[in-house]
């Protein structure tokens, strides 16, 4: 396909300025962050891949095409750049990243929280901010309901029975699989 020398500069330094491209799987439309036909970028890229100088991954109708070291080399041969112009991907932060905080405040005192264990309530416990959560107990069932199945106990699927089948209901020597294999006793 032949693209026009402007539309291959284009998508070429805006590709080596971050390391990466994407483009959705649309022919008809216009890229999204480019001023060239979507189709354009597909094509190009198609052929950058078939050279080993990007790798494509496919995900919900997008294309992400990352360079290889041997597609820096390529394209900066062909944009005429200098060693020392590196992209985007390649070069380090100069701060560190903090860890995302997800408290509502950072001034809460973990010690005001009823349950112990900073709030949480415990495992399984009712203290702690998750009350709200679970609702009053008076909501449920009354603690004299229980519920009973009464259907035939013989019959798998039965509580009154246990587990119901043969041997306790797993089958066999302890094994999963059918009554059939422990019928040779």
């Amino acid at each position: 396909m032949l693209i026009p020398r402007k539309n291959r500069n284009a998508i070429f330094q805006a590709l080596f300025k971050d390391g990466v491209i994407v483009a959705k799987k649309d022919t008809t439309c216009k890229h999204n962050s480019l001023e060239v036909p979507n189709l354009h970028v597909m094509k190009l890229m198609l052929s950058l891949k078939s050279k080993g100088f990007v790798k494509e991954i496919f995900n919900w109708q997008w294309f992400y095409y990352t360079l290889t070291d041997t597609g820096i080399e390529y394209l900066r041969e062909y944009l005429h750049l200098t060693a020392e112009v590196v992209p985007d991907t390649l070069k380090r932060q100069n701060k560190p990243q903090t860890r995302p905080s997800f408290r509502q405040a950072e001034d809460e005192d973990r010690g005001d929280r009823p349950g112990g264990r900073g709030g949480r309530g415990g495992r399984g416990g009712r203290g702690g901010f998750r009350d709200g959560y679970r609702g009053d107990k008076k909501d449920g069932a009354p603690d004299s309901f229980n519920p009973e199945f009464s259907g035939d106990a013989g019959r798998r699927g039965g509580f009154r029975g246990g587990r119901g089948g043969s041997r306790g209901g797993r089958g066999g020597r302890g094994g999963r699989g059918g009554g059939a294999a422990g019928a040779d006793e």
